[in-house]
């Protein structure tokens, strides 16, 4: 999905958020700054500078986007902290020309770290240097996700070191909802597909071929072989609790399950309140994950998005993600077969 950075405050942060990108872009881009209290720090006339724009136009820009700059490294220097500021601008002989006119009797300096410049060129539209930049961005952020996953990242929610766990453990209830249909409802083969569909769309609104559709799953690809371990986990307790459900009632009407019964059963389950906060949750982990992880937009679920923290990505890109990812593939054949058993 083609990303408007200047336009879309959730895929800035989401970049922005991803520590492992802004190193390789940050390394790619060479930018030089001031080392500020070790980071890269510059001021509004080195930006202006860089961007090829007036200093009052990334004044204006400021005003527009304060709290958004503020979050992401832009800040106001006063007292001591400025004074060591300016001891570092000394210190690494910057010309004057690309600070401005700053001595000890300056009250106060905006400065921005890497990030917050890096949000900057997000936000400028009057800037070739800033387009060309944010094209670099994007290319470095898909290039990174693609080095982690091989180029595919239907399987991403896999590099999560509590899938294997849940993955397993989730057939297990499988089995008893499946076997619960079997045994306690009163309808033909298609239930099993219809009451998986009715969990799904009551979790995160999506049949499976809506999800499919939106991962551009193959017809050989399950759906929970994608799904993130929160997901599975809540699918999971669904499939529990509908098949105690479904025996006790069948039990006590002396018979199987109609279809209307069935539905009724599901509706009061699904309705219980202690859901609520649980689906919720679910629904913005998945939503935003696939947003920023997949490229993957759930209409259904918009409201839900959010940017993803940092460590998010670290449990998803970092090294212990290619640790999980190594070790599943080492033992993908112990792994089929623990999935496959009764």
């Amino acid at each position: 999905m083609s990303k408007d950075l200047t336009c879309s405050r959730i895929d800035r942060q989401n970049i922005l958020n991803n520590e492992l990108a802004l190193k390789e872009i940050q390394e790619s881009s060479n930018i030089k700054g001031i080392i500020f209290e070790d980071k890269i720090c510059l001021t509004k006339n080195m930006v202006a500078s860089f961007f090829g724009v007036e200093a009052r136009t990334i004044e204006r820009y400021v005003s527009d986007n304060a709290d958004e700059l503020m979050k992401n490294g832009y800040e106001i220097l006063r007292g001591q902290r400025l004074k060591l500021f300016i001891k570092c601008v000394q210190d690494q002989d910057v010309p004057d020309i690309n600070v401005g006119n700053i001595s000890n009797r300056t009250p106060q300096l905006a400065i921005f770290d890497f990030r917050a410049f890096l949000n900057i060129s997000m936000l400028l539209t009057e800037s070739e240097n800033a387009r060309i930049l944010r094209q670099l961005v994007l290319d470095i952020v898909i290039d990174l996700v693609n080095q982690k996953t091989g180029g595919g990242t239907k399987f991403i929610n896999q590099r999560d070191k509590d899938f294997i766990t849940t993955y397993l453990q989730e057939e297990n209830y499988r089995k008893e909802f499946t076997d619960a249909l079997r045994d306690y409802v009163d309808m033909g083969n298609a239930k099993y597909a219809i009451y998986t569909d009715k969990i799904y769309q009551s979790i995160f609104k999506e049949k499976s071929r809506e999800y499919r559709e939106i991962l551009k799953l193959k017809k050989s690809d399950k759906v929970r072989d994608t799904l993130y371990s929160e997901i599975l986990n809540l699918v999971a307790s669904y499939e529990c609790g509908l098949a105690v459900l479904l025996k006790e009632q069948s039990k006590q009407i002396g018979r199987k399950l109609n279809n209307w019964e069935t539905d009724d059963v599901f509706r009061a389950f699904e309705f219980l309140p202690h859901w609520k906060p649980l689906i919720n949750s679910a629904r913005v982990k998945m939503a935003s994950r696939d947003l920023a992880l997949r490229d993957a937009f759930h209409k259904q679920l918009e409201e839900y998005i959010q940017p993803l923290e940092s460590e998010e990505y670290h449990r998803f890109l970092g090294a212990e993600g290619d640790e999980i990812e190594r070790l599943m593939i080492e033992n993908e054949a112990v792994l089929k077969r623990l999935k496959e058993r009764d």
